[in-house]
């Protein structure tokens, strides 16, 4: 059978998968730098009797397409490949070679057990029921990230279902995790620039103090997730710099402030959406200020399809694997991925892969200059997307 034989080659390069994540590790690329890694990856499958096609999209996207020997679904499976800048603190021995610049979310792990699935598929593609399309994708972390430009391009219109994973350190190697329905947040940047009138300390009234509405404007905008914000849904406004530095008896003309809004489903960004642009044009009339504006969602809340996340669910559960320990359901979570801009057009489910080195009861999250994995998790990824793949091709 297929399955058991994808699933041996699997376990056979495990060792590999591992070479190939430290590989990574050490030469890390920010999004839309990663020039060397798209080669690099490009690279592996040279030679190898695949379609592959480079630079898809605004940056450094790879499709690979594994054609099978008869007709069936087509499938997409995705894994990113950009680093963030971030300086390694991690006690590990593959240190990132680039100053400043770190896989501290794991996607090189990532990329690592997508490039040996895809070769294990590609040598076994003539026994293979339809046809797999393998995304490298870049610049997940940096908007407006590389999704949406692949989705754009038409490369995956005849995609039936796409399947990605992302290793947490939420638990131990060994546990894969799902969750049905809005299942990360979706992202927006706001500046918000306030423009008044300067003037001495001692005459107020001769000057429109823009410190005054902005400071007007933070606690007001609070409002928006406390009294408009559905209770069972969420949402968060955060202010993360207010720049009205100046001198201490000098009336400021002008501050600038810039922030985060997460919002768990498209009623909620709506919502908010409506509510933060009324404070800002009430702020004009209220302090005869004038508001400059940059809002820009960034990723879409991402809404995993019930039905193929069951899907996942159930072929999970029913495998004897011995690298599975235990598949369970994930809470919802509030960080963002652009995988959500791949769900808003092909049915599809993002799941988890638990990466908590061993022996850490309190492990550093993704995004922390400590962030470390135990490398056990690349295999469990490589073999729950195989189970996955295969499965929703011949079943």
């Amino acid at each position: 059978m297929m399955r058991d034989e994808l699933m041996k080659l699997l376990e056979d390069r495990e060792d590999e998968m591992i070479e190939l994540r430290r590989y990574l590790h050490e030469h890390p690329e920010l999004s839309f730098e990663e020039e060397k890694t798209a080669e690099y990856i490009a690279d592996f499958y040279s030679g190898k009797d695949v379609e592959v096609e480079t630079d898809i999209g605004n940056g450094h996207g790879i499709i690979v397409t594994i054609k099978g020997a008869s007709g069936g679904k087509t499938i997409g499976l995705r894994a990113d490949f950009d680093a963030l800048p971030i300086k390694e603190e991690a006690d590990v021995p593959f240190k990132s070679q680039s100053e400043g610049v770190m896989h501290a979310c794991g996607h090189d792990a990532h990329t690592a057990y997508l490039l040996i699935l895809a070769d294990c598929l590609i040598q076994l593609k003539d026994q293979l029921k339809g046809t797999i399309k393998i995304i490298h994708q870049h610049a997940e972390e940096q908007p407006p990230g590389g999704a949406k430009s692949i989705v754009d391009s038409g490369k995956l219109d005849d995609l039936e279902a796409i399947f990605g994973i992302h290793i947490l350190p939420m638990a131990p190697a060994g546990t894969v995790g799902y969750h049905s329905g809005y299942s990360f947040n979706g992202r927006t940047y706001f500046k918000l620039k306030i423009k008044g009138i300067g003037g001495h300390g001692s005459s107020p009234h001769k000057a429109n103090d823009a410190i005054v509405a902005g400071a007007h404007f933070v606690t007001a905008v609070q409002t928006v997730v406390s009294r408009r914000v559905d209770p069972m849904h969420s949402g968060v406004i955060t202010i993360g710099s207010f720049d009205g530095k100046g001198s201490f008896n000098v009336i400021k003309d002008s501050i600038e402030l810039e922030g985060d809004i997460r919002y768990s489903d498209d009623e909620t960004q709506k919502v908010i959406d409506d509510e933060f642009h009324r404070i800002v044009e009430g702020l004009e009339g209220l302090f005869g200020v004038t508001c400059e504006l940059t809002y820009t969602p960034d990723y879409p809340p991402l809404y995993n399809n019930p039905e193929l996340t069951a899907f996942v669910a159930d072929t999970l559960n029913s495998i004897q694997d011995k690298e599975f320990n235990e598949v369970k359901e994930f809470p919802k979570l509030a960080p963002s991925d652009d995988f959500a801009y791949y769900l808003e057009k092909i049915p599809g489910s993002y799941f988890y892969i638990g990466c908590t080195p061993k022996g850490v009861n309190e492990p550093y999250f993704n995004h922390h200059p400590k962030f470390d994995i135990d490398e056990d998790a690349i295999l469990v990824a490589a073999k729950s997307v195989g189970h996955v793949a295969w499965s929703y091709l011949n079943e």
